[in-house]
């Protein structure tokens, strides 16, 4: 295997653009009004987020430290509510991502939160050394988002190449559990998937369940492709990054009591 590395990261990288273009396609169809739908119009959201940034930061703030004046990159940032929390308290942030609506979103937002940000559009892997031409003290990646690579080792290459010496990643993520093994209907629980599956899978767009019903039979939907702990931490390892912390996070629903729900990992250039 280690003989065709650079083959195999080659190949994965030429599947991986035209996964991209199909899921930079998926997340430009009308997410705007799926945002609106799920949060309220921007000033609205704004004025909640205004009210406790910290809270759109749980469970993975702990592990910021005091953000006043640091450079934050946040990577496939979405629709920017992380992003203007963290300006709300003293950041200075960049966000990452390739779909336009969310970027028209998340800077309607930052108006109205009376913040600034940097909304840079563009496929994380697309990443420059001139979009973040300064070295960011921290990067962060949070909840579905691994799904859409097929290949972790460029990412992890970008993440150094943002970082400077000393700075940190933070990465909080659905619990591989839930996502490829486990599904639960009340306190019926199955197993209803091969949890080291490396399969590519389509599936629906996630905004998708905030959209009118007759909506979202149009809808294009997204190449994923499901990692397990394992396979994560073997990828960071492997990068050079070092990490300090993996904490899984329980479901707090009461019959998923038991079985982990997401994770937060935390990880250091040297």
């Amino acid at each position: 295997m280690k003989k065709y590395s650079a083959e195999i990261h080659a190949y994965l990288s030429a599947e991986q653009q035209g996964f991209t273009a199909e899921n930079e396609q998926a997340w430009n169809q009308n997410n705007y009004l799926a945002l609106v739908n799920r949060y309220g119009k921007p000033k609205e959201l704004a004025s909640k987020i205004r009210q406790n940034p910290k809270w759109r930061l749980h469970p993975f703030y702990k592990y910021m430290g005091d953000v006043t004046g640091k450079k934050i990159t946040h990577l496939m940032g979405s629709n920017g509510v992380k992003a203007v929390a963290l300006a709300i308290i003293g950041a200075n942030v960049k966000v990452v991502d390739f779909s336009q609506e969310n970027a028209t979103f998340a800077n309607e937002l930052a108006k109205e939160a009376d913040v600034s940000i940097e909304y840079i559009i563009s496929d994380v892997l697309s990443l420059s050394s001139e979009h973040v031409s300064e070295k960011q003290d921290l990067v962060l990646m949070e909840l579905g988002v691994l799904h859409y690579l097929i290949d972790l080792q460029p990412l992890f290459e970008k993440i150094k190449m943002i970082l400077k010496p000393g700075g940190r990643f933070i990465l909080h993520e659905f619990h591989p559990i839930s996502t490829k093994l486990i599904t639960s209907n009340g306190k019926k629980h199955k197993v209803a998937g091969n949890y080291f599956a490396p399969a590519i899978e389509n599936n629906e767009v996630a905004f998708s369940k905030h959209m009118p019903d007759e909506e979202k039979e149009s809808l294009s939907k997204v190449v994923q492709r499901k990692w397990t702990i394992g396979e994560l931490i073997t990828a960071v390892g492997q990068s050079g990054l070092i990490i300090k912390v993996l904490e899984e996070e329980p479901n707090h629903k009461i019959h998923d009591i038991g079985l982990p729900k997401t994770y937060t990992l935390v990880a250091e250039r040297v």
